[in-house]
């Protein structure tokens, strides 16, 4: 895990995000070509799968009162997803990710600069903006790909992955509730969740963000992608919903006033 204290928020988020969206793309497009335990064929060794299990199991321990994020895959080594990328590359990842010779350039970069040996010392202009460039040009062919997938077009914004502070999360290949994320959580008036959307736009336009609470009105647009939300006695109800929003600053959207959105459900009852 790198250290986000050591490089400027910017570029670790940078680095943190391309690196996700990897995770997350490679999961959903092996679980859709070979299944939900797409982790048996994914071509890495038995014993290197044996070590993403082993560290999820003492990550479960250390967080015992936390949330341990169940996807195996965000306990594999960054090389790890060079393996499984080269070994679909034909069959599942070229028509995303385009050259492998281009792509075979851009990881190594990208590991060596999460290293954290590399975090000691602050990065140099030139090594920022190759952080920039190759973490928004993999998150962008990942972007345009299933835009033009699900959307026959590459014009508007995607939501990458949205999460919540209790453990629930949404990616693209969970398609079969659609934007919804039924958590089956009852919370307490006074709770607190705090939320972050990672989303692209296919032509790199800017983002804003804004946070839909249940039947109240919903927030201002914002350019952060968090979000804090307090629980209060006007939240009770056996459905809550908290809804985010992306859309670009063009005129047009994709879904009326936004481009993309996830739903979180949940239940809230009255503190004890």
């Amino acid at each position: 895990m790198q250290d986000s204290e050591s490089l400027p928020i910017d570029i670790s988020q940078a680095l943190r995000d391309a690196e996700n969206a990897l995770r997350d793309f490679i999961a959903s497009e092996l679980s859709r070509s070979f299944g939900p335990n797409w982790e048996n064929s994914c071509g890495v060794p038995a014993e290197r799968l044996a070590k993403w299990k082993e560290r999820k199991e003492v990550e479960a321990r250390r967080q015992e009162t936390g949330v341990v994020d169940e996807r195996l895959i965000y306990y594999a080594d960054f090389y790890d997803l060079k393996t499984i990328l080269k070994e679909h590359w034909a069959n599942v990842f070229a028509a995303a990710l385009g050259d492998w010779k281009t792509l075979e350039v851009y990881l190594p970069q990208l590991e060596k600069l999460r290293d954290p040996d590399a975090h000691r010392r602050e990065l140099l202009p030139h090594q920022k903006q190759l952080v920039s460039g190759i973490s928004g040009e993999i998150r962008t062919r990942i972007v345009r790909y299933r835009s033009k997938r699900e959307t026959l077009d590459d014009t508007f914004p995607r939501i990458e992955s949205a999460r919540d502070s209790l453990g629930n999360m949404w990616v693209p290949g969970d398609r079969s509730a659609g934007p919804n994320v039924f958590t089956k959580m009852t919370l307490r008036v006074g709770d607190r969740i705090d939320f972050n959307v990672t989303a692209r736009d296919p032509e790199d336009a800017p983002l804003e963000y804004r946070m839909g609470v249940g039947h109240l009105p919903r927030g201002s647009w914002q350019a952060s992608d968090s979000f804090v939300l307090q629980l209060t006695p006007e939240h009770i109800g056996r459905r809550f919903d908290v809804t985010l929003y992306v859309r670009s600053n063009r005129s047009y959207h994709a879904l009326d006033r936004c481009d993309d959105w996830v739903a979180f459900h949940y239940a809230v009852i009255p503190p004890k």
